[in-house]
């Protein structure tokens, strides 16, 4: 299996084959991931909460490619910028769990600020 590391440099490989790195700027890739983040969502939209959790292979195969967009994009920016997407990516899940203990927030969905 290929780790983060991999994937960013076979994107990096990518897009100066094509010459495309002119255009990945930290500005042009963040707005293509929002892009792709909206289009993730197009799948689902209009399907009651029940459907959403009984997809179709079509369905499935649609948000497979859309994820894949927004993890692509998300990687390609992160290693424009100099960031370390799994070292962040562990250091923000011991963050949120400082911020939200187990026993305090269990069954919960408030904010850390609402019992801090």
């Amino acid at each position: 299996m290929s780790s983060f590391n991999d994937l960013t440099e076979r994107l990096a490989q990518f897009a100066k084959e094509r010459d495309w790195e002119q255009f990945h700027s930290p500005k042009n890739l963040a707005m293509a991931l929002i892009v792709e983040a909206g289009e993730l969502v197009e799948p689902l939209q209009w399907l009651s909460e029940d459907e959403t959790k009984d997809l179709s292979e079509t369905q499935r195969q649609a948000l497979s490619e859309e994820a894949a967009d927004v993890l692509l994009y998300l990687l390609r920016f992160c290693d424009r910028v100099g960031i370390d997407l799994e070292q962040a990516a562990w250091a923000k899940i011991a963050k949120n769990a400082a911020k939200y203990p187990a026993d305090r927030v269990r069954g919960s969905a408030r904010k850390y600020t609402d019992y801090t």
